[in-house]
C-alpha cells in the first residue's frame, strides 16, 4: 500500500533545486545565446537575449538563483558583474583551452551555449575557469590601455614617416619616438617636408598626450595603490610595470604561490611530453598581452650595462652567456618570469628589496 507522505518538503530542498538549473550563454555583440538545463540535464529551454544590461535583467534578474557559464570575451566582464549581482553563481570559461567548444566541427552559437552549459553542469573546472578583475580595477587598467593605444599610434606615424622619407632618398634623424616632431624636418626639401608635416604635427599631439598620461598614471599609482611603491624597489620597474601589474593581477592571495604568477602571465614554457620524449617549446602566452611585454621590457633594462648590479641581473646574464645565439632572447623570458614571481612575492610580503641577497649569503656560506 502507498504511503501518504504527511512532512512539509523542506525549504532547503526546495532550493537545491533551483539551484540544479544550469545555464549557457555564448555572449555575442547585439544578441547571445543562452541554453538553459533542467536538474536531469533536459532541455528546459533556447533562446536569444540582447547583449545589454537591460536585456540581461529582463531575462535573468527575477530568474531563481542558477548556475550560469558565458565565454570569455569583450562583454564577458560587465556580464559576469551584472549576473552575479542577481546571485547567480557566474562561470566565466575561457572557451580557448575546450577543445570541445575550439575544436567542434559542428560550432554555431545556439551549439556553443548548450555544450557550456552541459560541461557547466558536470564539472566547471573542465572550463577552466577565469576571474575577472572588479570594476573599479578594470577602469583603472582602462587608462593604461589608452596610454598604450597611443604609444602604438605614435610608433606608427613615426615609423611611416622614416618610410616615406626613405623612398624619397632622404632620412629622418636618429632619436627616440617622443623627440620625433616637426623640428626634425630641417634639411628635407620643402615638398617632402610640406608632406610629412601632418604626420609630426600628429605625433606632436600625441607625445604631450602621451606625456599627460605618465604623470595621470603616476598620481593614480600614488594615490589609490600604494603597493606600487614596493615594487618599485626593483630596478627596471617604474610607475607603469607597477601599476599594471597590480591592477592585472588585483588580489595576491589568488596564487598559492608566487612562481605561480610565471603561469598566469603566460611565460612558462609550453610542455607536450610523451614517453621520453621532452621537446623544447616556446612560452605558452597565456593571459595579458600586455602585462607580458612590460615585464620582457623590464628584462631588457635589468639586462642593460647601465643598469645596477643584482641577483637577477647576473642570473640572466649567465644564462644569455650559454648556448647559441638564441640564448639571450630565453634569458629575456627567463628573467621576466623571475621578474614577475620577484613583484608578487614584494607585494605579499611587503619586504624590503635587497638587490644582491643571495649572492652575499653564498659568499657568506663559502667564507665559513
Amino acid at each position: 500500500m502507498k504511503k501518504n507522505n504527511t512532512c512539509q518538503k523542506s525549504p532547503k530542498r526546495s532550493k537545491t533545486r533551483q539551484r540544479s538549473i544550469t545555464i549557457g550563454m555564448d555572449l555575442g555583440d547585439k544578441t547571445s545565446h543562452y541554453c538553459v538545463l533542467g536538474s536531469e540535464g533536459e532541455t528546459v529551454r533556447e533562446g536569444t537575449v540582447a547583449t545589454t544590461k537591460k536585456g540581461m535583467k529582463q531575462r535573468f534578474g527575477s530568474m531563481p538563483r542558477c548556475r550560469i557559464a558565458i565565454e570569455v570575451g569583450t562583454h564577458s566582464p560587465w556580464v559576469s558583474r551584472l549576473l552575479s549581482s542577481f546571485g547567480h553563481e557566474v562561470i566565466v570559461a575561457n572557451a580557448r583551452q575546450v577543445k570541445l567548444i575550439s575544436a567542434s566541427s559542428r560550432k554555431n552559437d545556439r551549439l556553443d551555449a548548450q555544450t557550456l552549459a552541459r560541461l557547466a553542469r558536470m564539472d566547471p573546472e573542465l572550463l577552466r575557469p577565469i576571474r575577472h578583475r572588479g570594476e573599479k580595477a578594470q577602469g583603472d587598467l582602462m587608462q593604461v590601455r589608452v596610454r598604450a593605444a597611443l604609444v602604438d599610434t605614435r610608433t606608427s606615424l613615426v615609423n611611416t614617416a622614416r618610410g616615406l622619407a626613405k623612398a624619397m632618398g632622404e632620412r629622418l634623424p636618429k632619436c627616440d619616438a617622443d623627440q620625433m616632431g616637426v623640428a626634425k624636418m630641417q634639411g628635407l626639401p620643402a615638398e617632402l617636408v610640406e608632406a610629412l608635416r601632418p604626420l609630426l604635427e600628429t605625433v606632436d599631439a600625441l607625445t604631450k598626450q602621451i606625456k599627460a598620461s605618465d604623470q595621470k598614471l603616476e598620481q593614480l599609482a600614488v594615490r589609490d595603490y600604494p603597493e606600487t611603491e614596493m615594487l618599485r624597489q626593483v630596478s627596471g620597474v617604474g610607475s607603469l610595470i607597477s601599476l599594471t601589474f597590480v591592477l592585472t593581477v588585483e588580489d595576491p592571495h589568488r596564487f598559492r604561490k608566487s612562481r605561480d604568477v610565471g603561469c598566469y602571465v603566460g611565460l612558462r614554457p609550453k610542455r607536450s611530453e610523451s614517453g621520453q620524449s621532452r621537446p623544447q617549446l616556446g612560452i605558452s602566452k597565456e593571459g595579458d598581452v600586455y602585462l607580458r611585454k612590460l615585464l620582457v621590457q623590464g628584462a631588457h633594462c635589468i639586462l642593460s650595462h647601465k643598469s645596477p648590479d643584482t641577483d637577477l641581473k647576473r642570473w640572466g646574464l649567465k644564462l644569455a652567456g650559454k648556448g647559441n645565439k638564441n640564448a639571450k632572447k630565453r634569458a629575456l623570458v627567463a628573467v621576466a618570469r623571475k621578474l614577475a614571481i620577484l613583484l608578487h612575492h614584494l607585494w605579499v610580503n611587503g619586504e624590503v628589496y635587497e638587490p644582491l641577497r643571495n649572492s652575499r649569503l653564498l659568499e657568506a656560506t663559502a667564507v665559513a
